[in-house]
């Protein structure tokens, strides 16, 4: 989405691009890919990049990109157009939208009004595009954005969208037209078929399904058994995107681990690796473009051989960068293989520090092990460690928040004494706990923003003690809107419409309706309330193969402190996901 021709940006980004892949011929169907933020982040999305390869290499298809448009907001223009071709996007057959984050929710909106769409679905016209939305946001919940989307698709892209566009392929153009003719494609979300029902407590009553399905509008989410039989890797190099010296590549989908707070662990499973070899091969190609391979997945030390990878993109002359490490799974050849490549950055994920609050999470980690796998990593010469940590997560109490600073001053001690080469610092990111859909904790709440604001205090005044610690802290009104939007139902979309309405204001805005004031559904409803074991939820509805009662039963266990062991896909059954 730019300003008009001759914009000079566009054109320099357009120019340093290179495209990885052979696209098909340009078909009938034209379709925007929007990604509902701006060019660096959306770039340095894999998932973008695997959807827009689909898209380009359909003969079906002509397809486009957008991104939210550079500048203060009073200065974007109008009407949104299209990165390559510079097309308005209300032109477009189908506006198709990539989600991965609640944040960008309220983006969304600038896009569809970008367009010149009417925001509600409902009193759009029959003509214009048809707007689609997929992402890992929407597999969780869709029903924030469900006034505001025509159809969903809940699952992999590789999976159902070919299915898709052989649907859109096969009849004539208008919204209306593809609506009716994609809308039975399974895995499908049509949001006009489901009428959700509530109760005089404000409690979601029930959902009365009106589509044709005969399976009582439940909604399968749809994945890749084999991730070898597809591509998941840098479909276009662009070095102005976040991670744009790297060539990155998909190395696994979902975590063995089932950490209670985690959603990426429970909606996509089961686990599913790529092979070494498949991996390897992978990499090889992208050393020929890049020196830096971004080893991309959920948990990254458990990848099998992993280890092995790292030391043949080293003996390459390359360098691996994988994403969070599990403590306890770091090898002395993964932590000598990251070290001679130059990593000056590893990130190890303890998420909470006592190691009562690790049983309670599920974490199956311990302290000794967290500090043995910080010295193997700085020892081979890592310069820099991230550690990331929770405060509010549930049962916390001030001894849990006084154990931060305390394993960050162990850490650091046993990083002087230990005889490395290089003392590494220490950047330490603290995150106010977010409840997320399909996870033990989605019947949690989140914790008062006052009892944050005083943890993350005590937390930083304790890690300013410690030398060469760094501290970042993200704000709990921020946590809040997250756990806003990702527990909301539809009755967030009036909420949604005020926000995008004065984007400078939001916090206000929340503020102001909170506590019941005002003419829509009070927001603390959704973030601040610990909800009933037998309530429905507004995700109910989706399958995503993993058991309700498994998820209870796992949010029991936190209650009492008992850890599960992690998945194993051979022989257990327990969550139903396999």
């Amino acid at each position: 989405m730019w300003s008009p021709a001759g914009d000079p940006l566009r054109a320099r980004r357009l120019a340093d691009e290179r495209r990885l892949f052979t696209p098909g011929p340009r078909g009938d169907f034209a379709v925007c890919l929007a990604y509902p933020n701006r060019y660096p982040v959306a770039m340095a999305n894999l998932g973008f990049q695997a959807v827009y390869r689909i898209l380009a290499e359909d003969p079906r298809v002509s397809v486009d990109r957008a991104f939210l448009p550079e500048g203060p907001r009073e200065r974007w223009p109008h009407p949104f157009r299209a990165f390559e071709s510079e097309r308005p996007l209300g032109d477009f057959d189908i506006l198709a939208l990539s989600i991965s984050f609640e944040s960008d929710y309220l983006h969304v909106l600038d896009v569809l009004r970008g367009a010149g769409l009417a925001l509600r679905r409902s009193v759009r016209g029959p003509e214009g595009p048809l707007v689609v939305a997929g992402g890992p946001a929407t597999f969780l919940n869709p029903e924030p954005l469900a006034e505001f989307v025509d159809l969903f698709l809940i699952g992999e892209a590789e999976e159902m969208l070919p299915e898709f566009l052989d649907r859109v392929a096969n009849g004539p153009r208008g919204r209306l037209a593809i609506l009716d003719r994609t809308g039975v494609v399974e895995g499908a979300y049509r949001p006009d078929w489901f009428v959700p029902r509530y109760a005089a407590n404000g409690a979601l009553a029930g959902i009365d399904y009106r589509g044709p399905h005969g399976n009582g509008g439940r909604v399968r989410r749809r994945y890749v058994r084999d991730l070898d039989a597809v591509e998941t890797s840098s479909a276009v190099l662009a070095p102005e995107a976040v991670f744009g010296d790297k060539f990155l590549l998909e190395a696994s989908r979902g975590c063995e681990w089932g950490c209670r707070f985690c959603a990426a662990g429970f909606m996509y499973r089961p686990v599913r690796y790529r092979s070494p070899q498949r991996l390897w091969e992978g990499a090889a190609r992208g050393l020929e473009l890049r020196s830096t391979v971004g080893l991309v997945g959920a948990e990254m030390a458990g990848q099998p051989g992993i280890a092995g990878l790292c030391e043949r993109i080293v003996e390459a002359g390359g360098r691996p960068s994988p994403s969070s490490l599990k403590a306890d799974l770091i090898s002395p050849a993964l932590a000598r293989a990251l070290g001679t490549a130059g990593s000056r950055s590893v990130t190890v994920a303890p998420e909470a520090a006592s190691e009562r609050l690790r049983r309670v999470i599920n974490k199956n980690l311990t302290e000794p092990e967290i500090l043995r796998a910080t010295e193997w990593l700085v020892g081979h010469g890592v310069e820099a460690l991230k550690l990331y940590l929770m405060v509010g997560l549930p049962t916390e109490t001030d001894q849990d928040v006084e154990a931060i600073g305390a394993l960050v001053a162990r850490i650091r001690e046993r990083l002087a004494a230990g005889g490395a080469p290089k003392v590494g610092r220490i950047l330490v990111s603290i995150n106010p706990f977010v409840p997320k859909p399909w996870t033990p904790f989605q019947w949690e709440a989140m914790d008062d923003l006052g009892s944050l604001r005083r943890k993350l205090a005590r937390v930083r005044r304790q890690l300013s003690a410690i030398p060469a610690v760094q501290v970042e802290t993200e704000s709990p009104r921020e946590a809040y809107l997250q756990t806003l939007l990702s527990r909301g139902d539809r009755r967030v979309a009036p909420i949604l419409e005020r926000l995008h309405a004065a984007p400078d204001a939001w916090w206000s805005i929340l503020r102001a309706l909170r506590g019941g004031r005002g003419d829509v559904v009070d927001p603390d409803r959704f973030v601040l309330r610990t909800w009933a074991a037998d309530e429905l939820l507004p995700w109910d509805f989706i399958d995503h193969a993993v058991d309700k009662r498994y998820l209870l039963a796992e949010w029991r266990k936190a209650r009492a402190e008992i850890q599960t062991p992690p998945c194993d896909t051979h022989t257990c059954h327990a969550c139903g996901a396999c």
